[in-house]
C-alpha cells in the first residue's frame, strides 16, 4: 500500500469520531450536491449505471435527482442552462479545470471496485490509479461532464492510532 501523508491516519480516525456540528447551529441531517452536466439523458443513464436511486419526485425537463444514501444525500444532475441560472459567474469546465471531488465511502472494497467497474463502463475515466494506504482505498473516477467522483472504503479499526 501506498503511504499516506503523516497526519492522515488520525486525521481519518479523528473525523470518524467527531459528529458533524456546524458552530452553534444542529448537525446537518441532508446534503444535495449538484452538478451541471451537458447532456442530461447521458449524466441520467450514468448515473443510474453506477448504482444511485433515481428519484422521479425530484427530477424534470432540467434535472435529476439520484439518492446516494436515503434520508441523507443525493446528487442533483442539473442542465448547464439551468445551473446558470443559480449564479452570475461562468460556469467552469470539470474535464479541464476541476474544482471539487465528491466521495462516497462504502462498505467493502469490493464495493468500490464494481461501483468504479460500473462507472467506467458507463462512459467514466479513471484519470490516476487507485490509492491504497491499507486502512483506506478509494478510486478517482470522472464522470462523462468531467465532475470527479471518488468511491472509497475506510476501516476505522485499521487507522486507528498505535501507541
Amino acid at each position: 500500500p501506498r503511504a499516506p501523508p503523516s497526519d492522515y491516519r488520525s486525521l481519518c480516525s479523528a473525523a470518524l469520531d467527531q459528529p458533524l456540528v456546524l458552530s452553534k447551529y444542529r448537525a446537518m441531517t441532508q446534503i444535495f450536491i449538484t452538478l451541471p452536466v451537458a447532456d442530461l439523458e447521458r449524466s441520467t443513464a450514468y448515473y443510474a449505471a453506477i448504482g444511485l436511486t433515481f428519484n422521479p419526485a425530484m427530477s424534470d425537463h432540467n434535472s435529476a435527482c439520484f439518492v446516494i444514501e436515503e434520508g441523507h444525500s443525493a446528487f442533483m444532475i442539473v442542465t448547464r442552462e439551468f445551473f446558470q441560472t443559480m449564479t452570475e459567474l461562468p460556469i467552469g469546465d470539470p474535464a479541464t479545470a476541476p474544482s471539487g471531488a465528491t466521495s462516497i465511502f462504502l462498505d467493502t472494497r469490493d464495493e468500490v471496485d464494481a461501483r468504479a467497474t460500473a462507472a467506467l463502463a458507463a462512459g467514466g475515466t479513471e484519470p490516476s490509479p487507485a490509492s491504497d494506504y491499507g486502512f483506506m482505498y478509494q478510486r478517482g473516477i470522472a464522470d462523462p461532464d468531467g465532475n470527479h467522483l471518488e468511491f472509497g472504503w475506510f476501516d476505522p479499526a485499521a487507522a486507528a492510532p498505535t501507541a
